[in-house]
């Protein structure tokens, strides 16, 4: 009787691993499809910022030219 019930209690952890063994592959594929959705999602964000950073600098510049063109203008006033 003894050795039936080590026999069942072999069995089911070998059941028990085998299933662990397919879920653990399972898992891995979904992180590897996570992991890309994720570097897909900062890509983009990347790219959004990037523009965003490009059209704010060129903003700045031409408001600074336009003051320093201002700036300018009063100086060549009171010069002459």
């Amino acid at each position: 009787m003894s050795k039936r019930i080590v026999s069942l209690i072999a069995s089911v952890l070998l059941s028990v691993a085998a299933l662990s063994a397919q879920t653990a592959g399972q898992d891995a594929k979904t992180a590897g499809g996570d992991l890309k959705q994720a570097a897909k999602s900062t890509g983009h964000a990347v790219k959004k910022t990037g523009s965003a950073t490009k059209k704010a600098t060129k903003k700045a510049v031409n408001k600074s030219a336009e003051v320093v063109k201002e700036g300018a203008s009063k100086v060549e006033g009171k010069t002459k």
